[in-house]
């Protein structure tokens, strides 16, 4: 019966009950009240939320605890859209066919998103892509931070973010250093509506990583890329980019990490993920070595930038 608690969380996070919070505790009528919900109703989500640590009971009031402060649309590392997109029904009843999963190796998303898959849903269904676009945009704010700690970028001139999205990250580390050039890749339909973060030190290239000329520059940047594609599809994307990379070119590759510990882990659940709605997987530090060395890459280093995300360091062999 586990599946109640998150789907409680992304009720939640979608009708912005942290929100309406604000920072003294209330009760669930006065929450109710405020959101056009059901008080009974809401209250025992709460109930249940908050004997796990999601929001804290006092008395017959309710107030924020650490985690329920990142469901806040104002957090600078909120998560609530990212909680969301957890629950936007379609993604949700592709769990319905996680035995199509296990019994080919194939993505559950063949029989509950059959028109197009994943991708092929978020661009048909524009609200739920741009919930989308928010949390990926919302994981990003948290995991940057670290990133920029945990690595010294001063040393390249010219960095590529393949597949960068919106250009969040690539935009911070360009802030974070003075005379780096950046590439923001990524398609055509997301460069477009892109054009205005252009500027004499950031330029823009629509294309596929499948199918299209990557730039050149001294190191190219993956965030959290490769866990959406099988080992075949991945194994395309760093051969792209190392038909294009010069000689001694870094990539950086910001993913979650398997542990070997075979203790509970985010992780796991992401794999999960990757399973059912993409064609995706999250691996073993051993697993990225195996790819990258068979792709034309030496792995030199393994990260730790925190928020459970490590960054592999590789150069072109």
């Amino acid at each position: 019966m586990g599946f109640t608690l998150p789907r409680a969380l992304h009720v939640i996070a979608q009708l912005k009950i942290a929100d309406a919070l604000g920072e003294t505790p209330q009760s669930p009528a006065a929450l109710a009240a405020a959101t056009g919900t059901n008080a009974g109703a809401l209250g025992r989500c709460l109930r249940l939320l908050a004997a796990h640590g999601v929001f804290a009971k006092h008395g017959d009031t309710y107030g924020h605890s650490a985690a329920s402060q990142l469901l806040r649309s104002d957090h600078p590392q909120s998560m609530r859209s990212f909680v969301a997109m957890q629950g936007i029904p379609a993604l949700w009843h592709v769990w319905e066919h996680l035995d199509h999963s296990v019994k080919t190796g194939r993505s559950a998303s063949e029989l509950g998103l059959p028109d197009g898959g994943f991708w092929g849903y978020m661009t048909g269904h524009p609200e739920d892509g741009r919930l989308f676009n928010d949390a990926m945009t919302g994981k990003a704010a948290a995991q940057t931070a670290g990133i920029l700690a945990a690595y010294d970028f001063s040393g390249l001139r010219s960095l590529a973010d393949i597949g960068g999205g919106n250009g969040y990250l690539l935009k911070a580390v360009l802030g974070a250093t003075p005379g780096l050039q950046g590439v923001l890749f990524d398609l055509p339909s997301v460069v477009e509506k892109n054009a205005g973060a252009a500027s004499s030190r950031l330029k823009l290239q629509g294309g596929s990583f499948f199918e299209d000329r990557l730039p050149v520059c001294d190191a190219y940047f993956l965030m959290q890329i490769l866990h959406d594609w099988s080992d075949e599809e991945s194994a395309r994307i760093l051969s792209s980019i190392r038909q294009a990379a010069p000689e001694n070119a870094k990539v950086l590759i910001a993913e979650w990490l398997v542990p070997d510990d075979g203790k509970p882990s985010w992780t796991l659940l992401i794999d999960m993920i990757m399973m059912g709605e993409l064609t995706g997987k999250e691996r073993t530090a051993s697993e990225f070595k195996e790819m990258l060395s068979r792709t034309g890459f030496r792995l030199d280093r393994v990260i730790d930038a925190g928020f459970n995300t490590f960054l592999l360091e590789a150069a072109a062999a």
